[in-house]
């Protein structure tokens, strides 16, 4: 008899911002400005580039259990000891949950957010509760915490995605301080931001801080997480961890990107910047943002028909209607080069 597969991936997934792409490529477009996944525009920066390419002579062998070399940096550079490291943050925020979760236990979600979490817990058996945000969408503390309370791991999101709102220390101190569930800090943006968390470690023994290489420091498509974690979780991790999820040439990268200050320097320059215009000439209704994208209410227009409409013309944004608690009228727009976000703004404004 053929296994059944799971009720869970009959259905859900997480979702790919795919579609924009398809449709401007039908409509003949060769050069898309590719706005749709909170990605970085800029290459590697030449010190990461180097560390790969000298890597590339070590491929032939499985990468260590530990990159001392790139954990020892993380610790330099952040003062927190132990530092752990993953296939992006979607391998950490996976092993976090492995870690913990059993059947049945309760996970706290901060919704609209990254949905990543809701699969991954709901993957493992955990029973997701989603507290919805207020309606400028900060995060309902009250609720969050009594939540929190018959929970055993809790997920926010700060800068948050989809919607770039920061969530204050105090809120996030609240929180800590009324519950013992586990919080799990996402801080994939914290580098556009002003404000960070890192010293909370030094407080607090139920909270674990990620963070990824993806977004300031050009590595998306080399898949590198890290995360601050509290001392008794950092062994349980390791034994939760898939082997060598880490590949060497992606550890070299990142210790090359993590020295070169002025590439993460231009690049925050130039997302905040850009974000300022995004606010000022939109002639929709956008949100405050402290991450390298913004939000855009696109009422009267349905996030899906303003999506097509911008690829038509080789605009790739993202429609947020599959974000839990959002709605249907928004899009998702990071910040591109010069030439993509003046493509953008042109075009948006002529709808």
């Amino acid at each position: 008899m053929r296994p059944s597969v799971r009720d869970i991936y009959r259905e859900t997934c997480y979702v790919y911002a795919t579609r924009a792409e398809e449709i401007a490529r039908k409509e003949g477009h060769k050069r898309l400005a590719r706005l749709a996944s909170n990605e970085n525009p800029f290459p590697l920066s030449t010190n990461a580039r180097a560390e790969a390419v000298r890597a590339l002579d070590e491929v032939h062998r499985y990468p260590p259990e530990y990159h001392t070399r790139l954990t020892e940096l993380l610790v330099e550079k952040f003062s927190w000891n132990p530092v752990v490291v993953g296939n992006g943050m979607d391998g950490i925020i996976e092993t976090v949950i492995r870690t913990l979760i059993e059947p049945g236990d309760k996970v706290v979600i901060s919704e609209p957010t990254f949905s990543f979490y809701r699969v991954a817990a709901a993957a493992q058996g955990g029973d997701v509760i989603s507290v919805r945000r207020e309606k400028d969408f900060s995060v309902d503390v009250p609720e969050f915490i009594h939540s929190c309370r018959q929970a055993k791991l809790a997920f926010l999101c700060t800068p948050n995605n989809p919607t770039g709102n920061l969530t204050s220390r105090e809120d996030v101190k609240k929180i800590l301080d009324s519950t013992d569930s586990l919080l799990f800090l996402d801080n994939a943006y914290i580098e556009f931001a002003d404000t960070d968390y890192c010293d909370l470690m030094k407080e607090y023994d139920h909270l674990v801080i990620g963070r990824t290489m993806s977004k300031v420091y050009s590595m998306a498509g080399m898949r590198l997480g890290y995360a601050f974690v509290p001392t008794w979780l950092e062994p349980c991790y390791h034994r939760a961890s898939t082997p060598f999820a880490v590949n060497r040439v992606t550890a070299a990268a990142a210790v090359g990107a993590l020295t070169d200050l002025d590439h993460v320097r231009r690049i925050r320059e130039h997302a905040i910047r850009w974000r300022a215009r995004f606010k000022d000439e939109v002639k929709f209704r956008t949100f405050p943002s402290q991450a390298n994208f913004i939000l855009i209410d696109t009422a009267p227009h349905k996030g899906n028909a303003m999506m097509e409409q911008l690829a038509r013309k080789g605009v790739l944004v993202r429609s947020c209607d599959s974000f839990p608690g959002l709605g249907d009228h928004y899009i998702r727009v990071n910040i591109g080069e010069d030439w993509e976000n003046e493509l953008f703004l042109q075009e948006i404004n002529a709808v």
